[in-house]
């Protein structure tokens, strides 16, 4: 089984900025794709960014030039830089990872998500 733990998060003013980690977990773990979705309230679930383990990343257009998302290998973490926040980007974020560990199969996995406010 694999763990995902959250951290980060909170309330910020417009224009500030905050960081999310996200530290995945398990015996014999092997991390492929690392990523950050949101979700707003009555919305879908969308993709923010992701990151390939060869570092190769990904933006949705809305957040691309603000937040910045980084991965170490060897703590099997991803983080999410948030600069120049908007009222729009508040939302749960969650983290996600394509991951296995000894035994078991090649599968998707979910963080408990965290509350990003951007408000004054």
């Amino acid at each position: 089984q694999v763990h995902l733990v959250e951290s980060g998060g909170g309330l910020v003013q417009p224009g500030g900025s905050l960081s999310l980690s996200c530290a995945a977990s398990g015996r014999g773990l092997s991390v492929g794709l690392m990523g950050w979705y949101r979700q707003a309230p009555g919305t879908q679930r969308v993709l923010v960014a992701a990151i390939t383990s060869g570092g190769i990343t990904n933006y949705a257009d809305s957040v691309k030039g603000r937040f910045t998302i980084a991965r170490d290998n060897g703590e099997n973490t991803v983080y999410l830089q948030m600069n120049s926040l908007k009222p729009e980007d508040t939302a749960v974020y969650y983290c996600t990872v394509t991951a296995s560990v000894i035994g078991g199969n090649w599968s998707d996995y979910w963080g408990q998500g965290t509350q990003v406010t951007v408000s004054s």
